[in-house]
């Protein structure tokens, strides 16, 4: 084995023409970019949306409501799921862990607990925000509510 019989891995070079190289490359001159206009200059790059001057649809679409960029997104858990993790897994201190290793919320939700279902089942629940309606049921239930 000597230098000169080395070839590149198979597939690993396409065999495509350089262009701008010269009249003798058969691509030189223009390049293959045509004549004149924003398309054949150096550094040119079409906006997202761009319609070749026609009033692009994200601007002739009418635009409405608010959005508020200060919203905290929650990730809602009902008071009927929390009991079935009482009942299947035989838990009683529910936390985010907890809501993570059971498929429930992934690691950077914020989670919400809320109202829906019964609760029987005396829980001691942390979460980064209640429902008043959730917060009554545990409390009923004789569990305990701690915010994160």
């Amino acid at each position: 084995m000597d230098l000169s019989s080395l070839k590149p891995a198979e597939g690993s070079v396409k065999n495509k023409k350089r262009i701008g190289r010269g009249q003798g490359s058969g691509r030189g001159g223009t390049s293959t970019r045509g004549h004149k206009g924003a398309k054949s200059r150096s550094g040119y790059s079409r906006k997202i949306g761009f319609e070749g001057g026609q009033m692009p649809l994200q601007r002739t679409s009418p635009k409405y409501g608010f959005k508020n960029r200060n919203r905290v997104e929650y990730k809602g858990v009902n008071v009927a799921t929390l009991q079935e993790l009482a009942d299947k897994k035989k838990i009683d201190n529910i936390d985010q862990e907890t809501l993570i290793v059971n498929c429930l919320v992934s690691r950077r939700d914020l989670v919400k607990i809320l109202g829906n279902g019964e609760l029987k089942a005396k829980l001691s629940v942390k979460a980064h925000a209640f429902s008043k309606s959730a917060i009554e049921k545990i409390e009923a239930a004789g569990g305990n509510v701690e915010k994160i």
